[in-house]
C-alpha cells in the first residue's frame, strides 16, 4: 500500500512476521493511492504507474517518471500538514524520501513503510513473499507462506472470512486469528467531524507519538507466536 491507513498498522502491529506479497498481481486500489484531508475534504494521492505494468506483479510495476509527481504530492502533504501539532516530526524524512528518484513503485512504497512502522515503533519482521519461494493459490499460499517463515498463527483482516477455507489452516496445524480493527476518532484539521481511513500521515501529522496507542487500542490479546499476516 501507498501510504496505508490506519487500519493497516494496527493488523502490523498484531504479529511478529509480515510477509509483504510482492510477488501477487498489482492491484491499483491502494497500491498506488491513498487520502489525505485538504480543507475541501478527502483528496486521492495517485503514484503514475506505466500502464503496460498494470497486470503485472507488484514488484515489476514501474512508476511513471513522466509526470511530475514527487514534489506534487510533497507539496500537497506539506500544505495540509504543516500546521498540524506534530507533522514537524515527520516533514524531514518524508522530505528525504519524495526527493530521491523512484522507478519501482514497490520500493518506494516499501520505504515509506518501514519509516512509518519506525514512526509508530512497531517492531515487526518484514519479508518479502518472493523471497521465500511460495507457491499455490488463496488458503494453499497463505499456509504455504505461514510455514515459510515458521508461523503456528494467521492473521487476516476480516473479509478474510468470504475466501478462505478455515479447515485447511487446522488441517494444516495453523490457527486463525481475524483482525477486530475499529477507527479511532482523533482531532483532524479540516475536519467537522471525523473522516476514517485516511493515509497514516493524517493521523500521525495531528496525534504525533500517541499515535501508536490509538492504533492498537483494540488489539485483542495474543497467545501464540510467531504470527504472520
Amino acid at each position: 500500500m501507498y501510504l496505508p491507513y490506519p487500519g493497516f498498522f494496527h493488523k502490523l502491529s498484531m504479529v511478529d512476521v509480515f510477509v509483504i506479497m510482492d510477488d501477487v498481481q498489482y492491484d491499483k486500489r491502494f497500491t498506488s493511492r491513498n487520502r489525505i484531508l485538504v480543507p475541501q475534504g478527502p483528496l486521492w494521492l495517485s503514484v503514475p504507474i506505466v500502464k503496460d505494468d498494470k497486470f503485472h506483479e507488484n514488484r515489476f510495476i514501474r512508476i511513471n517518471n513522466s509526470i511530475e509527481w514527487r514534489a506534487d504530492h510533497m507539496k500537497k502533504i506539506r500544505n495540509s500538514y504543516t500546521n498540524a501539532p506534530f507533522f514537524n516530526l515527520y516533514e524531514g524524512k518524508l522530505q528525504e524520501v519524495y526527493g530521491r528518484n523512484w522507478e519501482m513503485l514497490f520500493e518506494f512504497d516499501f520505504e515509506l513503510l518501514k519509516a512509518a512502522a519506525s514512526w509508530l515503533a512497531i517492531d515487526v519482521k518484514m519479508v518479502k513473499e518472493s523471497e521465500l519461494n511460495v507457491s499455490g493459490t488463496s488458503t494453499d499460499r497463505l499456509i504455504n507462506a505461514c510455514k515459510a517463515v515458521g508461523a503456528d498463527t494467521y492473521v487476516s483482516g476480516i473479509g478474510g472470512k468470504n475466501y478462505m477455507d478455515e479447515a485447511a489452516f487446522t488441517k494444516s496445524g495453523l490457527r486463525v486469528v481475524y483482525q477486530d480493527y475499529h477507527p479511532t476518532p482523533y482531532r483532524q484539521r479540516f475536519a467537522k467531524t471525523f473522516v476514517p481511513d485516511l493515509s497514516i500521515i493524517d493521523m500521525l501529522a495531528n496525534v504525533g507519538p500517541e499515535s501508536t496507542k490509538v492504533i492498537s487500542a483494540t488489539n485483542p490479546a495474543a497467545e501464540a507466536a510467531p504470527l504472520a499476516a
